[in-house]
């Protein structure tokens, strides 16, 4: 039978178990909200349910590259403390976590996107002791060149895409461009045009307010927008080996087709609405 969204929602509000274990739990028992508390507790989820509210703030962010070298995942695995994160069974989990997502056919999301079987946590939570989850995850496939960099403190990493040309050590050189600079977009024609519109009124007001005349307030507006394409658009950042360079001026004959940059915690952060 169809399991709803309502049905997973009581039962979780019930029980504390997670979203997937509470849909798994009711698929077990056929829809009986009854039978499926009882699932959970005989599965020892309730122990893992005890956690549930307990802050994951440390983890890791784990690669895996295939070994072609033409699909590369990032994933996150969050835990309480960097101990339990520094831990072999919660790496060994974490590697295995990226290595299963590279042979499913998603691109990027979170736990609730992947196969309960692959999210679920439950056995590590009662082994370790804390409460845990996985986060965010991204996976790249490509005919041209990937380059993927992890920051040391296993925290951080990006995936850069390149088509057209390039090597792996030119990929992964704007992976930690990427990783440093954090940039919005690849290029200026990415951004929406109502963000541009507001950020151009933003400068001419600006240019106005300090008496330009109109002709030369609008060379100030190309200018200050120049300024802005250069903080914000991967392109027209100043290369983080080269600063005299434009991240566009290395790339030879290559193009940047795509580029994914994952932070331990920033998911968290968007969803409580935090800058």
């Amino acid at each position: 039978m169809a399991i709803t969204a309502s049905q997973v929602k009581a039962l979780r509000e019930k029980t504390g178990a997670g979203m997937m274990d509470c849909k798994k739990a009711l698929v077990e028992s056929g829809g009986d909200e009854e039978k499926a508390v009882m699932y959970l507790r005989e599965k020892g989820l309730s122990k893992a349910a005890k956690k549930a509210g307990r802050a994951t703030s440390e983890g890791l962010v784990t690669p895996y590259v295939s070994e072609d070298g033409k699909i590369a995942v990032i994933s996150e695995l969050l835990c309480e403390t960097d101990f339990v994160a520094k831990g072999d069974d919660f790496k060994a989990f974490a590697d295995a976590l990226s290595e299963k997502i590279a042979g499913l056919d998603v691109t990027s999301g979170a736990a609730e996107d992947l196969p309960q079987e692959v999210a679920d946590v439950t056995d590590l939570i009662a082994k370790l002791g804390e409460n845990m989850g996985v986060g965010r995850f991204a996976k790249v496939s490509t005919d041209g060149v990937l380059g993927l960099y992890i920051h040391t403190n296993n925290k951080l990493g990006v995936i850069v895409e390149l088509t057209g040309g390039g090597d792996e050590t030119l990929a992964k050189d704007i992976a930690m461009h990427v990783a440093a600079m954090n940039p919005s977009c690849i290029s200026s024609d990415e951004l929406p045009a109502d963000v541009l519109e507001k950020e151009k009124a933003l400068y001419l007001k600006q240019a106005m307010d300090e008496g330009k005349p109109e002709n030369i307030a609008e060379k100030i507006v190309m200018g200050r927008l120049n300024k802005y394409y250069s903080e914000v658009c991967l392109l027209n950042q100043a290369y983080i080996k080269e600063d005299k360079k434009a991240v566009k001026d290395i790339l030879g004959g290559a193009t940047v087709a795509s580029f994914v940059r994952l932070a331990l915690g920033e998911g968290q952060k968007e969803e409580a609405g935090e800058d």
